[in-house]
């Protein structure tokens, strides 16, 4: 009788041991998988006659998780924090102009197509049938007028910092048991720098 019960305890306990280590992994894997891969690249720091330009692009973005998710119709938000400081010597650095900006992706399987909004553009909605070319949307933020010129010294230095995150997704209550790995998205690139002198 002993014996039978010892077996029981022990079967149950490898059980649960070989179930915590599979789910550690599932709940590890996306985040890791996004927080190596993503990054901020291709920047470019200019400007026009009245404004500080900004123009960058999200590389390694999105990951197969994401992309089943976005197919399944989950709403997915990318946020972009956009900062200029002023570099001080005996001092913290002055932060001097900072922008949040937010795209988000929404497809429609009915139409078979895909929304992306842009904050940067008013929230304007545009429509694109292609999966890649609304990653693309997602990824690349351009044309961003940072701050006015005048604002700025000429001959002066400056950083120039920036960062993604993928927003929490959330879900209807009624999901959260099926897809609750969903909600452990909410990572984020090192901050990208880039000193420049105006």
């Amino acid at each position: 009788m002993k014996r039978i019960i010892l077996e029981k305890r022990y079967s149950f306990l490898k059980t649960l041991g070989v179930s915590l280590i599979f789910l550690s992994l599932l709940l590890s894997g996306p985040i890791t998988a996004w927080s190596k891969q993503a990054q901020i690249a291709d920047s470019i720091v200019t400007n026009n006659q009245d404004h500080l330009l900004v123009y960058f692009f999200t590389k390694g973005c999105f990951t197969p998780e994401m992309n089943k998710a976005i197919q399944n119709g989950i709403p997915t938000t990318f946020t972009f924090l956009i900062e200029l400081y002023k570099p001080r010597s005996l001092w913290p650095n002055k932060r001097i102009a900072s922008l949040k900006l937010h795209h988000t992706v929404k497809y429609d399987s009915l139409r078979d197509e895909y929304s992306i909004q842009l904050s940067e553009r008013g929230n304007q909605t545009f429509v694109i049938k292609e999966f890649s070319k609304a990653q693309e949307m997602m990824a690349d933020v351009s044309n961003i007028q940072l701050i006015p010129l005048q604002a700025l010294e000429r001959n002066n230095q400056y950083q120039l910092r920036i960062k993604a995150e993928l927003n929490k997704v959330r879900l209807p209550l009624y999901l959260h048991y099926i897809l609750f790995f969903v909600s452990l998205w909410d990572f984020e690139t090192d901050w990208y720098q880039v000193d420049f002198i105006y």
